[in-house]
Order: C-alpha cells, then sequence, then structure tokens
C-alpha cells in the first residue's frame, strides 16, 4: 500500500511541478526526438507537413524524396498542372486537396512574400491551407522560432498528463505556460514521439517512463 501511495503522490503533483521532470524523461527515453519528415529546405517542410496530413511520415518521405528533386522552388509548384502534382502526391492520400493545399500555399508565397517562406506565424498562417500546426512546425524546425505544434499526438499526451486542457488552442496555450520558450521545439517532438511509440490511443502504460507523474485515470495494466 505504501509503494502505490508514493507512485500516486508526484501524479497528484501540480502540473508546473511535473512539467520539468515530464520533460526530462522523455528526452532521455526518445534521444532521436525531432522531425521525422525529411527536407532540405524551409519549403520543402512546409509541403511535407501539407502531405503529411493523416498520412504516416514514412510513406510522405517516401514520395518527397522524388518530389523535392522535381520542384526545387514555390514558382515550381505554381507552374505545375494541379493534374501533374495530384498524381505524383496520390499515394499519400486526399491528393486532390493537398495538391490544391500546396498551389495555393506557393502561389500565396510567390505573390506576397517574394518566392520565399515567411518567416513568422502570421505570414504562414495567412497561406493558403496552413494552419498553425503546419506553421509552428515550419518556424521551430526550419527557421528555429520557438513554437508549439500540437497534432493529435501532442493533445493526447498533454491532457493525459493533466498539462494542459483539451482543444488544440488549450493545449499550446498551457504547455507554453508551462515551459520557456527555449524548450517549446523540444515539448513538441518528444510529446510527438511518446503519443506515437507508447502513449497511443490505447495506452501502453506499463513500459511509460512518465507513468508516475501521469495522473491519467484510465491506465493500462
Amino acid at each position: 500500500m505504501a509503494v502505490t501511495k508514493r507512485a500516486a503522490r508526484p501524479a497528484r503533483a501540480p502540473a508546473r511541478e511535473r512539467a520539468r521532470p515530464i520533460l526530462g524523461r522523455l528526452a532521455k527515453a526518445y534521444p532521436d526526438w525531432g522531425p521525422t519528415l525529411e527536407f532540405r529546405t524551409p519549403l520543402d517542410l512546409l509541403v511535407a507537413t501539407i502531405l503529411a496530413a493523416q498520412a504516416r511520415d514514412e510513406r510522405i518521405n517516401e514520395v518527397t524524396r522524388t518530389l523535392f528533386q522535381k520542384y526545387r522552388s514555390a514558382p515550381d509548384y505554381v507552374r505545375a498542372p494541379q493534374a501533374t502534382l495530384e498524381k505524383e502526391i496520390r499515394s499519400t492520400g486526399f491528393f486532390r486537396q493537398k495538391a490544391k493545399a500546396i498551389k495555393g500555399a506557393t502561389q500565396g508565397i510567390v505573390e506576397r512574400f517574394g518566392g520565399e517562406v515567411p518567416r513568422d506565424m502570421d505570414g504562414l498562417t495567412s497561406l493558403h491551407g496552413v494552419g498553425r500546426k503546419t506553421a509552428s512546425i515550419v518556424l521551430g524546425a526550419a527557421f528555429g522560432v520557438p513554437a508549439i505544434a500540437v497534432d493529435r499526438h501532442v493533445e493526447r499526451v498533454a491532457t493525459r498528463l493533466g498539462l494542459a486542457l483539451k482543444g488544440k488552442d488549450g493545449v499550446e496555450r498551457g504547455l507554453a505556460a508551462l515551459y520557456p520558450k527555449r524548450d517549446w521545439y523540444k515539448v513538441t517532438w518528444t510529446f510527438v514521439l511518446h503519443g506515437r511509440r507508447t502513449c497511443t490511443p490505447t495506452p501502453a502504460c506499463p513500459r511509460c517512463p512518465v507513468l508516475e507523474l501521469c495522473p491519467y485515470p484510465k491506465k493500462t495494466r
């Protein structure tokens, strides 16, 4: 009984007290944390992130290894026939919507940003098909600008750990309040990997590196 109580106390501690040790343990558990999409330029990452919606990053990387050899600038995408681009990205799923988003975003880059991917949230989210999650990924990974990208994995992990309220806006605000800006990039990618590998929809709690810090009431055995 005593062991159970000792294990439970940290999980009930305020979020601010648990935030730092949680991040430290996750970074140690996933030393390969960081973007899993392959890219060379901010434009590559923007396109890859658009393609990654509802698709596995491994599949996206297979497609972009060829795609990025052909399309090296925003005008390249703008000039590409819609049907051609759709065919080239078909295997990523939802290819018509994704091709439209890519062409719309790159058109905006050419017309309003001189062909260069904007380096700020407002500029990125002004592009067609680019939301805060995509913009945050580009800002953090391509430009080194502090940003927390909230995908389904980050949202699941943050809410189960009691670090933020449900909903992407609530999660972004909650994590931003708990962690200094210098850690936002690490927070994003350690939480992503934890959500993919351990804290899945049915979590693998027995091998979780932050089990004793987690207040989630539906732990698995």
